[in-house]
């Protein structure tokens, strides 16, 4: 099996940093990408947060604001590759344009079909209003057309069956073209759930030759999946923002020991890890 990508997932959407260890400043993110590098990972999966001083758990599409925090991580670690969110809820997408145009990353998410974004709370009620996370088809596309233009390769984020075989359509019509890059997103409440027996029912469907990984969202069960996923020859995620749990159950103080533990999971599957140059010969046309 080719060499293991490890991607660090840095920082997340909400986490709040007066409770969790998220970084949320350049020279904060620059520092856990270091961790990150040196445990093992080739590619870092960056969010944007506010910066202004109590505001740091709120999001923020300002291009500035991007281009600052990769900028101190390309000084930092400039062998890394950098791939960017672009989710976002209704039909402007602007922002998530704006941070591409003005980091030119390697990579970027692309979230490839909507969802009922859903969870409760042990009482029966919901933890938030449900909510649409909506990616219709014109906005995909508005999302290709974009990162195509840019160079930028798009990672196809896969939150339940449906959208993963969406994939295959997209490829099908020429809208999405060039390496095919596909995560299994699981254990979103009400998406795929985070189990490793799904894998190889979910690889039955994915496009010819399109490399993958999982992303898997949750506490221990997490581990499970991390280890199917390096057996069956797919490349592996994790960091802050999908989980804060080691595979012991004790919580992880930084980015640093997740991904020293992920490394670890893949060389324990046979697999080497890909360092950040043969990430790029893997993963870039």
């Amino acid at each position: 099996m080719e060499k293991a990508v490890i991607t660090c997932a840095i920082t997340g959407v909400l986490t709040d940093p007066s409770q969790h260890p998220v970084p949320v400043r350049p020279e904060e993110l620059a520092k856990e990408a270091r961790r990150a590098r040196d445990a093992g990972a080739s590619v870092i999966h960056i969010h944007f947060r506010r910066q202004e001083p109590g505001m740091g758990r709120f999001p923020t599409w300002d291009p500035v604001v991007a281009k600052a925090c990769c900028d101190a991580i390309r000084a930092e670690c400039p062998d890394l590759l950098l791939n960017l969110t672009t989710g976002v809820v209704g039909d402007d997408v602007s922002g998530p344009l704006a941070c591409l145009e003005a980091v030119r990353p390697e990579l970027a998410a692309l979230n490839a079909g909507s969802l009922n974004y859903l969870r409760t709370k042990k009482d029966g009620t919901w933890a938030w209003p449900p909510m649409l996370f909506d990616n219709p088809v014109p906005k995909v596309d508005k999302f290709f057309k974009a990162m195509k233009a840019l160079s930028i390769v798009p990672e196809c984020e896969c939150f339940d069956t449906g959208i993963v075989r969406s994939v295959g359509l997209f490829v099908e019509t020429g809208l999405l073209t060039g390496p095919i890059h596909v995560s299994f997103v699981m254990g979103v409440a009400s998406g795929m759930p985070a189990k490793a027996s799904w894998l190889p029912l979910l690889l039955e469907e994915l496009p010819a030759g399109a490399h993958w990984q999982s992303i898997v969202i949750g506490r221990e069960e997490v581990w499970a999946v991390h280890k199917k996923t390096a057996e069956l020859g797919g490349h592996l995620r994790t960091g802050l923002e999908d989980t804060f749990y080691l595979p012991d159950g004790s919580r992880s103080a930084s980015n640093g020991p997740l991904i020293e533990a992920l490394a670890k999971t893949a060389r324990d599957a046979g697999r080497e890890v890909a360092s950040p140059a043969e990430a790029k010969a893997l993963l870039l046309p």
